[in-house]
């Protein structure tokens, strides 16, 4: 598979991976459609793309999740059709459970899991009729595994991966294709984003989300995993990989150097 003279629509698509990725995407000579909640911000990204002409900006809310089939038809209809969709958009967290607000864990939840899957469930009926389409999922290797201070951002990983593992079963009859992306730290504003206990930004940057991998690389692994189909992809630093694979063959090893984690 190729991406030239696809059709991608991209959420998240104003910064971080999702700006990369569209940058990236555009050299591929691909046609984009850009959404996030920032239209200046989607306008300056598709600015940055090497053909703006076959770049298109359709703001979209994902906490706002009940309208998704009007964007859908949206979507559509600039270019006609859409071969891949991007589920990029999202939120983070940092703060412990006992301090985090149920209202937050509902927003994060509302955001990253049933925005995601609502958006999903809206394309769905078009990709089944045309027998053809890629869903890509941004998830997260906290979406493998759960660490201090992401309870609720582990949580709508976690949901995410039990979505699409069943969705990609039954939908393969059709010729969909589900790849989902787990990233470990890259070097974005998630981290200054995240929500804290209360609801408000973190507005820092983490020490390990600095020295993460950078946007414009893991852009580029990223189209590789979308290019040869991949059901999954660890696009991670040595030692986020280490954790996936520690709690999966020695859980309680994995168990014992998670709680040695600071959490401050």
């Amino acid at each position: 598979m190729q991406v030239k003279n696809k059709v991608i629509w991209i959420t998240g698509a104003s910064s971080g991976i999702g700006k990369s990725l569209a940058i990236y995407l555009s050299q591929q000579n691909t046609k984009l459609i850009l959404s996030s909640r920032n239209i200046t911000q989607l306008n300056a990204v598709k600015s940055l793309c090497s053909n703006s002409k076959e770049v298109s900006v359709l703001p979209l809310d994902l906490e706002n999740y009940n309208n998704l089939e009007e964007k859908v038809s949206e979507a559509l209809s600039f270019f006609g059709t859409i071969d891949i969709l991007v589920n990029n958009g999202g939120i983070s967290q940092r703060s412990l459970a006992e301090n985090t607000s149920i209202d937050v864990d509902k927003r994060i939840m509302d955001i990253n899991y049933l925005g995601t899957v609502a958006l999903t469930k809206a394309i769905l009926p078009y990709f089944i009729e045309k027998k053809s389409g890629q869903l890509v999922v941004t998830t997260s290797i906290v979406g493998k595994i759960g660490t201090p201070l992401r309870s609720s951002y582990a949580a709508s990983k976690h949901a995410l991966h039990g979505f699409f593992d069943s969705l990609r079963a039954e939908v393969a009859k059709y010729n969909i294709i589900i790849t989902l992306i787990c990233p470990g730290f890259v070097t974005t504003n998630i981290s200054i984003n995240a929500l804290t206990g209360d609801g408000s930004p973190q507005n820092k940057m983490d020490l390990a989300t600095d020295s993460g991998i950078h946007p414009d690389r893991f852009a580029k692994l990223m189209t590789n995993a979308i290019i040869t189909n991949k059901e999954e992809a660890y696009i991670a630093g040595a030692k986020e990989k280490f954790g996936v694979y520690v709690k999966r063959y020695f859980p309680r090893l994995f168990s014992y150097l998670i709680k040695k984690m600071s959490v401050t």
